[in-house]
């Protein structure tokens, strides 16, 4: 994906690369939330069988509901599709 300024230029290369290092950190904000969740997914939530309640799912939907919206607007879904 190229960035580009309203007009159509390109933005000058110190403004692009200044840019491009905010993208980069920006980005590497994401990996460790995604594992982070992923370790507390694969730990089932930290929720044993047994102690399971009408509560959970809809806890689960709640945190489900985030990322669906951050999925939507990130990949053109959704009430985001064009």
């Amino acid at each position: 994906m190229q960035l580009a300024s309203g007009d159509g230029t390109k933005p000058p290369a110190a403004d692009n690369a200044k840019a491009l290092v905010a993208f980069r950190t920006a980005k590497l904000q994401h990996d460790p939330m995604l594992e982070r969740l992923k370790a507390l997914r694969d730990d089932h939530f930290e929720t044993h069988p047994d102690e399971i309640n009408w509560g959970h799912p809809g806890t689960l939907n709640t945190y489900a509901s985030l990322p669906r919206q951050l999925t939507d607007a990130a990949l053109r879904e959704s009430e985001h599709a064009a």
